[in-house]
């Protein structure tokens, strides 16, 4: 069956939904960690503080993807009711997390709030296989990436721009996190309702309709479904998961230290001494993270060409070393202002990170485990980051000295061996040529 051709506006309305949930993990990637600063915590604490977002993934969105695959609705369709219920319990913890009144019960809400970002997500990448065919597959996968930059770009610049308009505090907090995570409670639902509500899906045939009423039942056929597919797991993705274990352990790194990098090397200020200046520290984060989304959406488009005229493996590649440089330069500049040239190289990254990996695999997947094999593409993105949430509250405590600068300098050491991993890896058609196929059915 020949899948129908989409315009640009029509891909674009399918993925506004993306923006709500990267709202929801750029401020998990830049408020939460301060506001575990403010409530007290030690800095071996935050790696084990941040485990809910990989832990719920490596949980929620394999099994979301095996669900999703075995559903059909003819009124909510297969995909968007798990679209709906993630982005409902995203709304609900971002309306509470800013009443946190202890680090557990901070951490507590992020395990809601990561298990509904994660139930949402999933079920999209899935969302645009099903419905766009080869050749516009890339459009789709990068306008999500297109989306994860403004997203991400509006929850960071909310951390800068906040904090001047809202002054005093709210119990343990300051009011400008309560206004942030408002905001985003509304993206969340909003945007979800927009993409639910412009994009039909398309019905299964007959014979899939068959598959789904006679798929196994019961608690346990999601996680035999899940075994399944491993044990079927195409060899690419293999070769795709060694990348990812260096890629992702590497941004974890990034993330957990960015503020205190930036307000040790800038105002060498810590949290616990200099709580005014750090505050400051945190807001031009959000500038400088609002900054590197910022270029992702401008980029995310422009990789699709690239993608088309030397293939996604090269272009990820080129765009590792670009972030690799970017993560090495920033714990060493003082002047705030250079920070945004070191991290514009992590932008075009992260809009390569956010879509391009997808075109190497997606050609191997059979149609009918789109939902499934892209939940497991998930595990190897959350694996990496429970080792990492395990052990490098160790690592920086015994070999980089608690300096949150050389927990910077060792992610960007990571991302070079990530680029060279992306030399081995070999998808079974030549990726170029499936970009540039006529649209084949399905």
């Amino acid at each position: 069956m020949r899948k129908p051709k989409l315009s640009f506006w029509q891909i674009i309305n399918m993925n506004v939904g993306f923006f709500g949930i990267q709202y929801s993990f750029g401020l998990q990637q830049s408020a939460v960690n301060p506001i575990y600063d403010m409530l007290g915590a030690s800095p071996e604490d935050i790696p084990i503080l941040n485990l809910a977002g990989p832990m719920t993934g490596l949980l929620v969105q394999p099994i979301i993807g095996a669900l999703s695959d075995k559903t059909w609705s003819p009124k909510w369709g297969r995909r968007k009711p798990f679209f709906l219920v993630g982005a409902l319990m995203c709304s609900f913890a971002l309306l509470v997390y800013p009443f946190s009144s202890s680090l557990w019960m901070a951490a507590g809400l992020l395990w809601i709030l990561d298990a509904g970002n994660n139930t949402a997500m999933e079920p999209y990448r899935a969302f645009i296989a099903d419905t766009l065919d080869a050749e516009q597959q890339p459009t789709g996968f990068q306008a999500q990436s297109f989306f994860t930059g403004f997203g991400q770009t509006l929850a960071n610049l909310s951390l800068f721009i906040f904090p001047l308009l809202i002054i005093g505090r709210t119990g343990s907090l300051p009011n400008w996190v309560y206004a942030s995570f408002f905001l985003g409670a509304i993206c969340s639902i909003g945007s979800i309702w927009w993409s639910v509500r412009t994009t039909p899906e398309i019905p299964p045939t007959p014979e899939e309709l068959e598959k789904i009423r006679n798929a196994e039942g019961g608690l346990f056929a999601p996680f035999k479904e899940i075994l399944g597919a491993i044990g079927d797991m195409p060899k690419v993705m293999w070769q795709l998961a060694l990348v990812y274990l260096f890629q992702w352990y590497a941004l974890f790194c990034y993330w957990q230290n960015s503020s205190k990098s930036i307000a040790l090397s800038v105002w060498n200020a810590t949290p616990l001494e200099n709580p005014k200046l750090y505050e400051e520290a945190v807001g031009w984060t959000g500038l400088v993270n609002g900054w590197y989304n910022i270029i992702t959406f401008l980029s995310a488009f422009g990789l699709v060409w690239f993608a088309r005229k030397i293939g996604p493996k090269y272009v990820h590649l080129f765009c590792l070393i670009l972030a690799a440089a970017g993560f090495l330069a920033f714990p060493q500049i003082e002047n705030k202002y250079l920070l945004f040239v070191a991290i514009t190289g992590f932008g075009v990254g992260w809009a390569s990170m956010m879509g391009i990996p997808y075109l190497m695999v997606v050609n191997d997947i059979p149609k009918e485990r789109y939902g499934v094999y892209m939940g497991i593409i998930n595990m190897m993105i959350v694996i990496p980051m429970i080792l990492q949430t395990l052990t490098f509250g160790y690592v920086l405590k015994n070999f980089l000295g608690n300096d949150p600068r050389n927990a910077i300098t060792f992610a960007g050491a990571l991302l070079v061996v990530a680029a060279i991993g992306v030399l081995f890896i070999k998808p079974s058609k030549p990726i170029s040529s499936e970009l540039v196929s006529p649209p084949m059915g399905h």
